[in-house]
């Protein structure tokens, strides 16, 4: 163009650039403007995450809020600085801007992250009395993780573009939005480009280490859910399962008929009895599990059993960024070398040591049949225990709940033949009753 006032050539603005870093204005500059958006981006992120875990536990939360995030998206954001401009000054309109930029989008995140999460897990941690603060920071926010981490990506830099624009509007002294107003005022383009870098240079500084400290959020809450294990508790002495007029089966859906599994089952298992349940693939075995360990609700009747209770469920339920060690640290009270001990019965050398996701599927159930053992309770529920076992590992299964069952009561879903004898249980039918 032939004119810097139009459009500063490359090279005079990176002269102007390098003429700002020994300058003291330009370093306080960025970090007072830094200040205010850091701590708008933090308060919306944290306000976000409250207010999305409190929406997706109440609908009505939701509902009450989803007016104002209507509004909120449709208003453009020139406007809503200006009013807070009226409203609280030119030294807070940044951080507020900021904080009104970041906050829906990680609030919609939250919501979406939680709706999609897989209950599996937390459900089966629940039942085995893991804390609650231990279930959120080993599954929920694992689970978290991936959609907060797509949507800081984008929030990050849009904190700084509504944090630079509030100042260039209100222009508070001392600021990187006076700055580039001062340029526009001035007509020094070179100047105004040399801010714009800056600026893109901090947002994608900033964006890098929020985002490193995120992804090592997740390690961290891995870490601190294996803190503070409660202390030992013995299994309950009187763990007797009691069944009366129990009809199991699915609820209803769209105006059908429940679906009716077994009824009218009455009878009591008495404390450290062992039952194998034999009866015929879709005839209630698995339902039943379910219901005793409260993962469910039958249809009628009632059951009555201790709510300490040790499960294994028919598919995998692991923290799967976990050792085999951690899971099984996770939900009893043994420390990493007992729960090594204890694994190595049953599992290889080379599986100790190793996130349970590189593992094969045996070697995952193996994982699974010594946590629930490993956990103190007056109750072992193990649906399936020996699937995707070869005869070998089978026999060794077996013995292995024979070795550390220590006068619990046991109940063993399994379609196998020879199971019976391998754990010494009784046959409980639950077909015909």
């Amino acid at each position: 163009m032939g004119s810097p006032i139009l459009f500063a050539g490359p090279i005079d603005t990176v002269l102007r650039l390098v003429s700002f870093v020994p300058d003291p204005a330009f370093w306080e500059a960025l970090a007072l403007s830094f200040a205010h958006i850091l701590a708008g981006f933090l308060a919306g992120f944290a306000v976000a995450l409250v207010l999305g875990f409190l929406s997706h536990r109440y609908r009505l939360m939701r509902e009450l809020l989803a007016p104002f995030f209507d509004a909120l998206k449709s208003i453009p954001l020139v406007c809503i600085i200006v009013l807070l401009l009226l409203w609280v000054g030119s030294k807070k309109v940044s951080g507020l801007a900021v904080f009104l930029a970041v906050f829906p989008a990680v609030y919609f995140s939250m919501l979406e992250g939680l709706d999609a999460q897989d209950p599996k897990l937390r459900e089966l941690l629940h039942a085995m009395q893991t804390s609650g603060m231990r279930i959120f920071l080993a599954d929920t926010w694992q689970q978290l993780l991936p959609f907060l981490l797509g949507t800081a990506r984008n929030v990050c830099g849009m904190a700084w573009k509504a944090g630079v624009a509030a100042e260039v509007i209100g222009t508070p002294r001392g600021t990187i939005g006076e700055a580039v107003y001062q340029s526009k005022l001035l007509l020094e383009t070179a100047d105004l480009f040399a801010w714009t870098i800056a600026i893109v240079a901090v947002s994608w500084a900033c964006e890098r280490v929020f985002l490193a400290l995120l992804k090592a959020s997740g390690k961290g809450a891995l870490r601190l859910a294996l803190r503070g294990r409660r202390k030992a508790e013995s299994g309950d002495a009187s763990a007797k399962v009691s069944v009366r007029d129990l009809t199991l089966g699915y609820p209803a859906a769209d105006g059908a008929s429940p679906t009716v599994l077994a009824q009218h089952l009455a009878f009591t298992l008495p404390a450290g009895t062992r039952w194998i349940l034999t009866d015929a693939s879709g005839a209630g075995k698995t339902t039943f599990i379910s219901c005793v360990s409260g993962l469910s609700e039958p249809l009628s009747g009632s059951i009555e059993c201790p709510h300490d209770i040790s499960l294994m469920c028919q598919e995998a339920r692991l923290v799967e960024a976990y050792t085999p060690e951690e899971n099984v640290e996770l939900t009893s009270v043994l420390v990493c070398d007992e729960a090594e001990a204890l694994l190595r019965e049953l599992l290889p050398e080379d599986c100790l040591g190793r996130a349970v996701s590189e593992l094969s599927g045996g070697q995952r159930r193996r994982v699974e049949l010594v946590r629930a053992l490993a956990h103190a309770s007056g109750l072992v529920l193990l649906d399936e225990p020996f699937a995707s076992l070869d005869e070998r590992t089978h026999k060794e299964a077996a013995a292995f709940i024979l070795r550390h069952l220590e006068g619990r009561t046991l109940i063993v879903a399994s379609h196998a033949q020879g199971d019976r004898e391998l754990v010494a249980a009784e046959e409980l039918e639950l077909f015909g009753r």
